[in-house]
């Protein structure tokens, strides 16, 4: 039998026993005007029993929609804080994680700059990655944020705002 593609052992092989259950824990969940840090949501994410830490960090890139973009700006609504509160909270009740941390950036940010930072630390990477990702995409699909983009010309548009 031929192991899946990144994997060198067949799922059989795994040992994926462990020591006590998964904490599930959500040690850090902001909404902030302050730049964001992956690295820091790394740190406060490891844990002992975990033996994969999968960071993510959404970035403010030059161009969307085949238009280069010069800046975006996030505007938040008062209940963001809490909305992200219950989306991590939501996570890390439905996935094995050790620990889970998010924060989303809020006011004018220029192109290179983190706007969603995750960080997510489990016993094995695979837990991990999914994890991670179900966490931005919870958040992308739940918090109360829209972003608005300028372009060069000094236009502007607001994206996937109801």
């Amino acid at each position: 039998m031929r192991a899946s593609v990144g994997d060198a052992r067949s799922t059989r092989d795994r040992d994926t026993r462990r020591l006590r259950e998964p904490a599930r824990r959500v040690v850090h969940a902001e909404v902030t005007t302050d730049p964001v840090d992956v690295t820091a949501l790394e740190a406060l994410v490891a844990d002992a029993s975990a033996g994969a830490v999968v960071s993510f960090g959404g970035i403010v890139r030059d161009h969307d929609g085949g238009r280069p973009v010069t800046m975006i700006e996030y505007v938040g609504h008062p209940s963001a804080r809490s909305v992200l509160e219950q989306v991590a909270a939501d996570v890390a009740d439905r996935t094995d994680v050790e620990a889970l941390a998010v924060a989303h950036r809020l006011g004018p940010l220029q192109v290179g700059e983190a706007a969603l930072v995750v960080a997510v630390s489990a016993a094995h990477r695979q837990e991990a990655f999914v994890a991670a990702a179900l966490l931005v995409d919870e958040v992308k699909d739940r918090l109360p944020v829209w972003k608005r983009q300028q372009f060069p010309d000094g236009t502007d548009e607001w994206v996937a705002c109801p």
